[in-house]
């Protein structure tokens, strides 16, 4: 008798997945058997990672091409998801983008499309599918933030701040979630090989060539795991917990400097 797969007869929704971390963890999702609803603006990257992914698992997947980030999004998109006919089991909010710059350097709609974005489509949905979760008593939600989440940052200041609502609200969910069969988990990597860093115009920057960055797969791989475990918060990568940890030791004006030299463009 074939083992079954932990995601058998269950369905997780996945946000941004048409590149980079979402699109990895959509295939860390279907390696388990999960059948996926996969969500993003572009239509045509969409239908070809699901054919992939189909033929290479044998999972059913649907795809919606959506503006998550519009006014009711995540409304929208729920309604969208019901037409499929299947229930959602799993939530993994990846849908997000930041924006490099002095606060007024940023525009006002690109400014406050981060946080519709990063921060309300993601409380949106989380909270249109919990009820359905803790009466099933089984799936969860996967956050994904960012290691940006644990301090300000100027010259990005509107991005870090949605990414520590992003680590708030996932702890205390993972909270109120606890003894209930649910699980919640908040992934926050560092600099990661996307598309990211080009949308943000932070190429240049001193903490983009700071290190190496970690591959999308790896770091969907340290998520999907850690989501598994219900483990609250997920730092990809030993450099980027140590930074973590030291932080917490120095005075928050030093810290204030440090992240604004590291977002300074590199002079040569």
């Amino acid at each position: 008798m074939a083992r079954r797969k932990i995601g058998e007869a269950q369905t997780a929704l996945i946000t941004g997945a048409s590149s980079g971390i979402g699109l990895d963890l959509a295939e860390c999702f279907a390696k388990d058997g999960y059948n996926l609803v996969l969500t993003a603006r572009s239509a045509g990257a969409l239908d070809d990672a699901a054919a992939r992914l189909r033929e290479k698992y044998g999972v059913v997947i649907d795809t919606i091409p959506h503006d998550l980030g519009a006014p009711g999004g995540g409304v929208a998109l729920a309604a969208k998801v019901a037409t499929t006919g299947r229930g959602v089991d799993v939530l993994v909010n990846n849908a997000g983008y930041g924006s490099s710059g002095s606060l007024t350097q940023v525009s006002m709609a690109d400014t406050l499309g981060m946080i519709d974005l990063n921060d309300r489509a993601l409380v949106e949905l989380t909270h249109l599918y919990w009820n359905d979760m803790i009466g099933r008593k089984r799936g969860g939600v996967l956050n994904v933030a960012s290691t940006a989440a644990f301090q300000p940052g100027p010259l990005m200041a509107v991005y870090y701040a949605s990414k520590a609502f992003v680590l708030s609200f996932s702890e205390a969910l993972w909270e109120e979630a606890r003894g209930t069969g649910v699980k919640v988990s908040c992934l926050c990597p560092g600099p990661t090989e996307s598309r990211f860093r080009e949308r943000a115009g932070t190429g240049d920057k001193r903490l983009s060539q700071a290190s190496t960055p970690m591959t999308s797969m790896a770091v969907a791989r340290i998520g999907y795991r850690a989501f598994q475990r219900n483990q609250r918060v997920c730092i990809t990568g030993a450099r980027n917990q140590f930074l973590r940890r030291l932080t917490g030791f120095l005075p928050r004006t030093s810290v204030l400097k440090i992240v604004r030299n590291l977002q300074e463009p590199v002079r040569t």
